[in-house]
């Protein structure tokens, strides 16, 4: 296993670190624990050092089980994140509540990596009022967390406005070969980097999607390649071959994925690709943006809308609805990130038809025809999910109508 050092504090941490997001489940539902703990310590037994969880994964079963995971010494082995989650969050109170529910969970005194999550510009600046940021100072102070950070799932600017409203140590961020452009992109992971912030990457394979079914024609450019490697090989490569990068989390659930990865991992130094490795790579980047439905580049010359439109954020989960329509997650993270669950609305449907951005996209996409699409095709649950979860019932049989909702496709 290669490690790679925290900018700020010099803790050495496995560049392959485990997502505890898509644990093994059981045929009936609900996680195959005995297997999940099984690939946890083998994971750890093999090199990793960094685990991450949040109390939002498998409806909030996901910490527990990380946390039998760790019994019998496994928990001095790992540096443990988790997260703060702020639709949570009412007052300043709710944030110590929860931190000690965690530790209590984990049987720990303190947490090692500790994220606000998925946090975007508007949340943020709820957060702030509340305290979060005297919350965190004060968790670090009395030692029940070691290093704050927050993972990001909005646009670069709000991503660079946060890196500078306090001294975290670390940073969470969506990165792959397809997401150059979208969300923080290398222009964000840079400018954390700059800011000496370690960055843990997610979704290095797009949900797993950039390793598993694959198009023809992106499949004959990795058969066709000099160097025989696997399409997950490649992506997480790519990732690692970033000196900026410091873990990257891959949601490992089936044994031979935790061991193609951990082979991989053993090659993933900063800067190790060749020049024609990563000519390879951006064809099959091209050969995956010739497929989608909007050729949008995520430049973000259209933004801001004056409606308050992601545009790009739009466009991206549209894309990767019709790209891998064998995964029904797409839809669901457009209505949390758009659809006003975790933060403004920013959906489809808010557009007026100005025109504005039409006049000004490079690619010159008919951005508000396009936009009339993606409402149509990603917007019709919103208006009975939103109001579902928003009244506070986020629970198990709600998840399991939403998700049955959702796996019809049109």
């Amino acid at each position: 296993m290669l490690y790679r050092k925290v900018p700020k504090t010099g803790d050495e941490l496995s560049i392959l670190g485990f997502g505890c997001m898509r644990l093994p489940k059981k045929r009936g539902g609900g996680i195959d624990e005995k297997r999940a703990v099984s690939q946890l310590r083998y994971a750890i037994d093999q090199g990793v050092n960094y685990v991450d969880t949040a109390p939002a994964y498998h409806l909030g079963k996901s910490e527990k089980v990380l946390a039998r995971a760790l019994a019998d010494g496994y928990r001095e082995k790992v540096r443990l994140a988790t997260k703060l989650p702020p639709w949570q969050v009412r007052s300043r109170e709710d944030m110590d509540h929860i931190l000690d529910t965690q530790l209590a969970t984990f049987h720990t005194d303190h947490i090692d990596y500790y994220l606000l999550h998925h946090v975007s510009g508007s949340n943020w600046e709820n957060m702030k009022n509340l305290g979060v940021r005297e919350f965190l100072s004060s968790a670090k102070n009395d030692g029940r967390i070691k290093n704050a950070g927050f993972s990001f799932h909005g646009d670069l600017s709000a991503f660079k406005e946060i890196v500078d409203d306090y001294p975290w140590e670390f940073c969470q961020i969506q990165y792959n070969y397809l997401d150059e452009y979208n969300q923080a992109g290398t222009e964000g992971l840079r400018y954390a980097a700059k800011h000496r912030l370690a960055v843990m990457v997610m979704e290095p394979l797009r949900g797993g999607n950039l390793g598993g079914q694959i198009p023809a024609e992106v499949e004959k450019i990795w058969e066709d390649a000099p160097v025989s490697r696997t399409p997950a090989e490649w992506a997480l490569r790519w990732v690692w071959n970033h000196p900026e990068v410091t873990v990257v989390l891959s949601g490992m659930n089936e044994e031979l994925h935790i061991d193609e990865n951990l082979r991989t991992a053993q090659d993933g130094l900063p800067c190790s690709l060749t020049d024609t490795e990563l000519s390879i790579i951006a064809r099959a980047r091209d050969a995956w943006q010739h497929l989608m439905k909007v050729d949008c580049t995520g430049c973000r010359y259209c933004m801001p809308c004056p409606a308050g439109v992601d545009i790009p954020g739009c466009f991206s989960l549209y894309n990767a609805y019709h790209l891998f329509p064998h995964d029904w997650s797409s839809r669901w993270w457009y209505i949390t990130r758009h659809g006003g669950l975790l933060s403004s609305d920013s959906y489809a449907g808010l557009c007026r038809q100005c025109g504005r951005c039409t006049a000004i996209c490079p690619q010159h996409i008919p951005i508000p025809d396009r936009l009339r699409d993606v409402s149509n095709q990603m917007e019709r649950m919103r208006y009975v999910i939103v109001p579902v979860l928003k009244g506070g019932l986020w629970c198990m049989n709600q998840f399991g109508r939403v998700r049955r909702l959702f796996s019809h496709r049109e």
